[in-house]
Formats: C-alpha cells, structure tokens, sequence
C-alpha cells in the first residue's frame, strides 16, 4: 500500500499531457536555462583559468565580465546552446520516464527497500536519458563553451558559434564536435544517475521522516507540501551528484575549450590541474555548479508536477 501511495507523489509519464509538456515545457525549461545561464559562464571561466588568472572566484569572475562586457558578456554563447538545449532537454525526459517506468518492474521482483527500489529505478533511468541526450549535447558544449571563455585566460576570440564550427570543421572535422565526449559521458551520465538516484532515495525519506510513509492514504499530503519535498530532494540530489561529479566536468571542460592548435590528454590536463591547484583543482566551479544543478533539477521536477495536471 505505501508503494501504491507513494507513487502519487513521483512523476507519471502515462498521465502526463504530452503537447502540453513538449510545448509548455519546452518555454519552461528556454525560462530556466535564461536565468542560470550566466552560472555556467562563471563555473566554466573559473574551470579553465590557468595559474596566472587573476579571478579565482565567482564574484571576481563575475566582476570582470561585467567590467569588460556588461550583462551580455553573461550570455556569451547562449544563441548555441539555446538552439540545441530545448531538443536535448525534451529527448533527455522522454527517455528519462520511458525508461523509469520499464526499471520500476525489472526491480520489483527483488523486493528491496523503498528508497533502495526508487533510487535504483531513478538512477538507471537517468543514465539512459543522459546518453540519449549526449548525441546532441555534446557538440552545443563544445561550442558554447569556447564562446564562453573566449578572449579569457589566453583564449581565442571568435565571431559567434558559427566561426567557431567553421574552425572546428576546418582543423578537426566533424569528431572536432565531439571532443570530449567519452568524459562527457562519464560526467553527464553518472551526474544524472546520482541526481536521480539522490532524489528518488531522499524524497521517500523525507515522507517517511514526515510519516507518510505507511499510512499515506489516511492523510493524503497537500498539493504545497508535495511540491515542497520534492524541491527539497532537488536541492539534495543537487548537492551530492555535484560534489561527486565536478572533478570529471573540470577535465572535460578543460579539454574541451583548448586551442584548436593545441592538442593535449585527458592525463596531461589532471597533470596540469595537480601542478597547479593540487586536489583543489578538480573543485574549481563547485560553488555555480552546485546551484545550477540544484535549480535545474528543482525546477524540472516543479515543471513536471505542474504540466502533469
């Protein structure tokens, strides 16, 4: 009975509109990647910064865009990735529930615990999704990133993501898309499998901390009180698949916006991390990244509940 009822609360893909959610969803999530876009110029400015950057923290990053380009320079390469975001978004939650639905009945014959059960299902359904939606992600990284740091630290200047697929087609040819991607695949696919293992697990402890766990039906929780959980399990998953996964986004954002001249390994750019910043390294960006997953993922979830009614 609890697992019945606990269900009430997760997103369901059967009753969920789907021109609502493809059309309404798609304005929902272009809103979201608006506001925080400016989080993922700052995380990936700091990331790229060699040793003799004078911005080593968000708020000097922050501080120089503002001083050189004004707000815009906040929204550097944002035309790519708004192009490429809403498709990778809409294939990325496809997959995600399609394949949620299916891990839910593959588990359940092996009887685990609830928060077991959901953060397995979650888990693997966001892996899946993750590398569905790599295929168009990574190149819209690729190129909005370069834009990003560009005329930074030493970086190359372009004309617009067009110049930059120009170069990239010119030196590396099409794989030039796609620099990067196998770390790509290592960061997204674990990062999103954390995320949703992370809030699968901490939504039904929360409930269960509540006491909703076994006796939901004789108090079903209130519309707020439902949304409010799982904002929080957001706000969770987003500090834990954030703090797991950001050494990995460092290299491969690192490799990624290199030269196009310049060639250089996975190993060299640890080496060059190490050398640098020690350990600390790997942790450049948290700060933005730990917020961006956070809202992203909270407002996802928020979305889902609104365009399922």
């Amino acid at each position: 009975m609890a697992a019945s009822s606990l269900g009430q609360t997760e997103i369901n893909w059967d009753k969920l509109d789907k021109t609502k959610f493809y059309v309404v969803g798609a304005g929902i999530f272009t809103g979201v990647t608006v506001g925080l876009y400016p989080m993922s110029v700052i995380k990936t400015r700091l990331q790229v910064a060699t040793k003799d950057t004078v911005e080593k923290s968000a708020s000097s990053v922050i501080r120089g865009i503002l001083k050189t380009d004004g707000i815009p320079g906040l929204y550097r390469g944002f035309g790519t990735v708004i192009t490429g975001a809403v498709p990778a978004r809409i294939i990325f939650l496809t997959a995600l529930e399609t394949t949620k639905v299916a891990t839910f009945k593959m588990v359940e014959p092996f009887k685990f615990s609830e928060p077991t059960q959901a953060a397995l299902a979650n888990g693997i359904a966001g892996m899946s999704a993750s590398l569905c939606s790599q295929a168009v992600f990574v190149p819209i990284d690729v190129i909005s990133q370069k834009l990003m740091v560009q005329g930074y630290s030493g970086h190359e200047k372009y004309n617009g993501g067009l110049d930059v697929a120009r170069k990239i087609i010119r030196i590396d040819g099409i794989r030039g898309f796609y620099r990067g991607f196998g770390l790509s695949v290592m960061t997204y696919s674990p990062s999103s499998a954390v995320w949703w293992a992370s809030y699968g697990s901490s939504q039904r402890i929360i409930w269960r901390f509540l006491g909703q766990g076994t006796d939901f039906e004789a108090a079903a929780p209130s519309g707020s009180t439902i949304m409010l959980v799982q904002a929080t399990g957001g706000i969770i998953a987003g500090a834990t698949a954030s703090c797991i996964t950001t050494p990995l986004d460092t290299i491969k954002t690192r490799l990624q916006v290199m030269g196009l001249e310049r060639r250089s390994s996975a190993r060299q750019v640890v080496k060059t991390l190490i050398k640098d910043d020690g350990w600390t390294g790997f942790y450049r960006g948290l700060g933005p990244r730990f917020f961006s997953m956070s809202a992203w993922g909270t407002t996802m979830i928020l979305a889902y509940e609104y365009l399922s009614h």
